[in-house]
This record gives C-alpha cells, structure tokens and sequence, in this order.
C-alpha cells in the first residue's frame, strides 16, 4: 500500500498540470478554427498579448521556487505545479487582455 501511495503522490501532480496544459491548448486550437484569437492594433500591444502566457509560467516557477525555500513543499512537486498554474493563469490573462480595448491616448 505504502509503494502505490507514493507512486500516486509522484504522478498525481504530472497528471493534474497535464491536464491544464491540454485544456489550455485545446482552447486555444479552438479559438484558432473559429479566428476568435486575440488580435491587437499595434505591435507592442500583440507582443504582449502573445508573452502572457510564457510569462505566466515564468512567474509560476519563481513563485513554485520561493515557495519550496521558506516551506516543507518539496522543490521537484513546486517545479511540476508552479509552471502548470503559471501557464493556466497566464491563458486567464491573456483571455481578459485579449477582450480589452486599446485605448487611443
């Protein structure tokens, strides 16, 4: 019992983050067929638009890291979780970005 236990702990996080990646890229391929992407007027505006998510992730490690250094949570479970809800939450803001106006100032 004890061996499956600690197999379920090691792959539980993998199978939990691979879902919101394919969740994730699932709707993005969507919104791909249907052309709803996320269109801005001036280039800074799209290069930023299109970083989000990358960014999302990036932050999620920093973030996963920190957190495995002043907490008991293990470094090899943060590594797995931080860039996985990173990557959900930087396809949250790229969603509300992307549904923004420009402003013309």
């Amino acid at each position: 019992m004890g061996l499956a236990l600690d197999i379920a702990r090691a792959i539980l996080p993998l199978v939990i983050v691979g879902g919101i990646a394919v969740f994730v890229i699932l709707r993005m391929k969507h919104k791909y067929e249907k052309g709803t992407l996320g269109k801005k007027k001036t280039k800074d505006a799209q290069n930023l638009l299109d970083s989000l998510i990358p960014f999302g992730m990036m932050i999620g490690f920093a973030i996963a890291i920190f957190l495995s250094i002043f907490s008991p949570i293990s470094l090899l479970s943060a590594m797995t979780w931080g860039p996985g809800i990173g990557f959900l939450f930087g396809y949250f803001a790229y969603e509300i970005y992307s549904k923004k106006e420009e402003s013309h100032s």
